[in-house]
């Protein structure tokens, strides 16, 4: 059986005494879809922003294609990857953030080349050919030589989309890629992402998009207070919600 590509067991993070991560069970298989769905503050992000070891877990195991995020194991021991390596296996992870994080000063095009030539070493001209395919994929040909000031917030995100695709990941991970975009601008970046998810990317999603998950997900994850309260297909969750939590979110967001 194929390693998951995520497979989080009693993961825990704590900022002081604020525990955010109480407990964290999760398997994503490789190729799926999965939806996380709660209430602001309920760890969703933070959880996101472990699998990237962008935040380091406190408690529990963390693996990513069958790596320990952060870790190795020797024995019964862990010993912890010095920054260079844990960096190295970031190249594998492709995220997307709520706000789109480009470079100002670089063109549309200098963004998506950017981590391809400085941190891969890929060759200018082939870098500039693969960011021009890229962005001709996002819907975004015509507007590879424009600076992110001249871009729309979906524009933008779309940019941020295929700078991630750049690096070649076998996951990516969105953060609410559409709350701080205008209404007429989230359909756009959606449609991205489910091409995305046809050509078999496995993706983790935090969002709010219900209408989203039930289309596009293979699983849907509804978290609260730094817990799994309920998980299953879109179906399950989303339309026939066991738990009291969920159908309380749900009545207040469908």
């Amino acid at each position: 059986m194929p390693l998951p590509m995520v497979h989080a067991q009693g993961v825990r993070k704590h900022y002081g005494k604020l525990e955010v991560l109480k407990g964290v069970d999760l398997t994503v298989e490789r190729g799926q879809v999965c939806c996380l769905l709660g209430p602001s503050g309920s760890g969703k992000s933070t959880f996101l922003r472990c699998i990237n070891h962008l935040e380091k877990i406190d408690g529990g195991r963390l693996a990513v294609d069958g790596d320990l995020v952060g870790h190795r194991q020797a024995g019964d021991r862990l010993y912890e990857l010095r920054e260079a390596e844990v960096a190295a296996r970031r190249r594998d992870i492709g995220m997307v953030f709520q706000r789109f994080n480009l470079f100002p000063h670089l063109t549309a095009l200098q963004n998506v080349m950017e981590a391809p030539v400085r941190v891969a070493r890929v060759n200018v001209a082939e870098a500039r050919v693969e960011a021009g395919r890229l962005l001709d994929r996002v819907g975004l040909a015509d507007r590879a030589d424009h600076y992110p000031a001249q871009l729309s917030g979906g524009q933008q995100q779309r940019v941020a989309i295929a700078r991630a695709l750049a690096m070649k990941p076998k996951l990516m991970l969105f953060d609410e890629p559409t709350s701080a975009l205008d209404p007429e601008l989230v359909g756009d970046v959606l449609d991205v992402m489910r091409d995305l998810a046809a050509d078999g990317m496995t993706m983790v999603v935090v969002t709010h998009e219900t209408g989203f998950a039930r289309e596009v997900g293979d699983t849907a994850v509804f978290m609260d207070e730094g817990v799994v309260v309920e998980s299953g297909t879109p179906r399950q969750v989303l339309v026939a919600p066991t738990h009291e939590r969920t159908k309380a979110f749900l009545g207040k967001v469908l």
